[in-house]
């Protein structure tokens, strides 16, 4: 069943529901009060009639005649019976001169009034005392006003819940048709877009705030999808042209080599210029391995409480074997005097290539000018700061840096793949870090780069 299909029907059962849940309930209250309307207007019919006839002051007799005549409408089939008790005679003797419920003389008598309700017959009667004289008066009415008149109601009712009926699934069927067409226009526009013309979007619009809301959830999506396909181009591109280089060489000095006899001081060159270009090759199918296997989080790797300070010292070390001309200092000021609030919960192997090629590409772009690494920490973060002096970035560029293969404009005398930094931002996020860029060009770069504490008073699943 279509939602639109099941959402009339939905709408369309509760209204149906309500109005014969109103019809039923105004048919009853109405029943039931015109029952106890009727009956208040017999017994005061009774009261009035006791007056009348059994009243000895003739001038009460008469206003009570003089009301009732002016202001009492006569009942249908009303009836006034006056009786006079005598001890020898039984209730149902009278019961039946005056065709008469027994019951309701008997209850007359024992409570002095009553009123009785025989289909459509309303008795109501009342004892009266003079002296040592009894009487009983009853009077009696067809409550046909109030049968009419709920025929009339029941009728006018069940027009009402008819037409009810028809406007409510006009209604339903309306609206539930309608109200999806922004909803169907979305989807018939996302059919369209495809991998061809990923670029184009959907309309938002400005007067319906949900669904604006849904198409610019869709347009975003179709921003990030767009943007992956781009990277994903990129990166085939870039990888082919990386991969292929080395491999060209290759397979070029080996069919040099091999087409006729040669020193063995040629073969010896050419089969260094193989095993270089082999290296490289290698080099970059580890660096592919190693980006992959980061960004994948299925088997998670072993973690252990880690020193965020130690760690930068153990890389500055490493460099400064490496290349003594490196320039890196640690910047102690800002080191909070708690060393928990310097220990993560972390892999160290990870870390170490993840600060490794920051903190190299920042010496690499410095030409050994000074690169500097601060420490310092929050009630819920350790925060590093690496500061370099070098050819800095495009500012247009540094949203990219992060993608596989990509290298800045200004990067071409430099040697690199473009793998370290997309390498380093998967092993921070895998550790619930984040990494910020700051750049100016022929100025520096600036890497802040934070991870949650042990301290830290949320939880963090690592």
């Amino acid at each position: 069943m279509k939602t639109r299909t099941k959402m009339a029907s939905i709408f369309f059962t509760s209204c149906l529901l309500i109005i014969l849940l109103l019809g039923t309930a105004v048919y009853y209250s109405f029943d039931k009060y015109s029952h106890v309307d009727f009956d208040k207007r017999v017994q005061t019919r009774a009261i009035i009639a006791s007056k009348y006839y059994l009243e000895k002051d003739t001038n009460k007799s008469e206003a009570y005649k003089m009301i009732r005549e002016q202001f009492f409408e006569k009942l249908h089939k009303e009836k006034e019976m006056v009786m006079q008790l005598e001890s020898n005679k039984s209730f149902d003797f009278y019961a039946s001169k005056y065709h008469l419920p027994e019951e309701l003389l008997i209850q007359i008598n024992v409570k002095g009034k009553a009123t009785l309700r025989d289909g459509d017959v309303v008795y109501s009667g009342l004892k009266y005392s003079q002296g040592d004289k009894t009487s009983i008066v009853v009077v009696s009415a067809e409550n046909y006003f109030t049968a009419h008149h709920l025929a009339y109601l029941r009728n006018v009712l069940l027009i009402a819940i008819g037409l009810g009926t028809l406007l409510t699934l006009y209604v339903s069927i309306y609206f539930s048709t309608h109200i999806f067409d922004p909803v169907k226009k979305i989807t018939d526009k996302v059919r369209q877009i495809s991998t061809d013309n990923i670029h184009l979007r959907l309309e938002e619009p400005t007067n319906n705030h949900e669904i604006g809301e849904l198409a610019s959830t869709f347009n975003q999506l179709l921003d990030r999808l767009e943007t992956a396909f781009e990277i994903q181009k990129n990166f085939i591109s870039n990888a082919s042209h990386e991969l292929g280089t080395p491999l060209t060489v290759i397979i070029g000095e080996a069919d040099l080599a091999l087409r006729k006899e040669r020193s063995s001081e040629v073969y010896q060159e050419a089969i260094q210029n193989i095993l270089a270009q082999a290296e490289r090759l290698d080099h970059i199918t580890k660096s592919l391995l190693f980006l992959a296997q980061s960004g994948y989080q299925g088997d998670k790797p072993t973690r252990e409480i880690v020193r965020t300070d130690q760690l930068l010292w153990d890389v500055k070390e490493t460099f400064d074997k490496l290349s003594p001309k490196n320039h890196i200092i640690v910047d102690l000021n800002e080191v909070p005097e708690d060393p928990k609030r310097l220990k993560i919960m972390g892999n160290r192997q990870l870390l170490l290539v993840a600060f490794s090629n920051i903190i190299g590409n920042a010496c690499k772009y410095s030409h050994y000018k000074p690169v500097t690494i601060s420490i310092k920490a929050t009630d819920s973060e350790v925060i590093m700061v690496i500061k370099d002096q070098g050819i800095g970035i495009p500012e247009e560029e540094i949203s990219q840096i992060f993608n596989p293969f990509f290298r800045a404009s200004n990067t071409q005398l430099f040697e690199g793949y473009g793998i370290g930094l997309p390498l380093s931002k998967n092993v921070i996020k895998m550790h619930n870090g984040q990494i910020k860029v700051d750049s100016q060009v022929g100025v520096g770069t600036t890497f802040t780069i934070r991870f949650p504490h042990i301290l830290a008073k949320k939880t963090i699943s690592v």
